[in-house]
């Protein structure tokens, strides 16, 4: 029997629905996944919630959907999670993948599988190669491969699995909030400004292809391309790269070229509605294989 370790997003209700038999779906308190949870538990309660797994004869667990640190209350561990706090908070002082590394573990201990979400839906995983009519030029391959690089160095520091760039230069990088809310920073307001940049950018060229916000980082994208890889050496059964229709919605709202993922390292969810939203904005969609050039 499977549990689906459901959090937020899109990505669990797309698992559901392509399991022959539906999973027990569980949710961590705080967390409301876009499902109806058969078991709600708290972090307080893992090694209980542990046992009523076992007991409900789940053997496979499946961690899918996004999940942020809970807070933890002291008073609020019961004694079946006591001897596990050391273990949590190891967790939780780690980065992303390390802490889901303690998570997995503790799973396995308990005599549960992990399994992979791309393992289930091994479809959401689309083949290699340039998906969309627009083409990938010499230059935005060789900013994939900047790209490509900036990912490994978050990866050592085991911080976000997306980054934007352009020309060489990497103008962000994601943090905790997410891809989307990264693109997000460099969709156009109605400020007037933005109209007369476009008039700018035509006169002074180079010396006018982007803005700087209060803190010296870079407003406008265009023309940059996403790139989104897993960590290099991430444990792939929990936190592979997502995108979807919003990411792509993003991109183009941001004035970017293309986005370009790593082959078999990131789902995507409607792929049909992501290369159309980028085809009929003229952007590219390129599934790489991992130092592809």
């Amino acid at each position: 029997m499977l549990a689906l370790i459901a959090g937020t997003g899109d990505l669990p209700p797309a698992l559901v629905a392509r399991l022959p038999e539906r999973p027990l779906i569980c949710a961590l308190d705080g967390f409301r996944p876009a499902l109806t949870p058969e078991i709600t538990f708290r972090i307080e309660h893992l090694g209980s919630f542990l046992t009523t797994l076992v007991d409900r004869g789940v053997t496979e667990v499946c961690l899918a959907g996004a999940i942020k640190r809970p807070a933890i209350d002291p008073a609020a561990i019961d004694v079946a999670t006591k001897p596990l706090v050391p273990r949590i908070m190891q967790a939780i002082a780690q980065g992303d993948d390390g802490a889901l590394r303690v998570v997995i573990a503790l799973f396995e201990e308990s005599g549960l599988v992990v399994r992979a979400a791309h393992e289930i839906a091994p479809d959401l995983l689309p083949p290699a190669g340039v998906l969309s009519r627009k083409p990938v030029t010499i230059d935005q391959r060789q900013d994939a491969v900047t790209a490509e690089q900036t990912i490994a160095e978050m990866g050592r520091a085991d911080v976000g699995q997306a980054c934007v760039v352009r020309n060489g230069r990497v103008l962000a990088r994601e943090g905790q909030a997410g891809t989307d809310a990264m693109l997000a920073r460099f969709a156009p307001s109605d400020d007037p400004l933005w109209g007369v940049v476009d008039g700018l950018g035509a006169v002074l060229g180079d010396a006018a292809e982007w803005l700087s916000g209060a803190d010296g980082e870079p407003t406008d994208a265009r023309g940059a391309l996403l790139f989104k890889a897993p960590k290099p050496d991430q444990d792939r059964r929990a936190d592979l790269p997502v995108i979807g229709p919003h990411t792509a919605k993003g991109a183009v709202a941001a004035g970017l070229s293309g986005i370009v993922i790593e082959q078999g390292g990131v789902m995507v969810l409607e792929l049909d509605d992501v290369v159309a939203t980028l085809d009929a904005a003229g952007l590219f969609f390129w599934v790489r294989p991992k130092g592809g050039a």
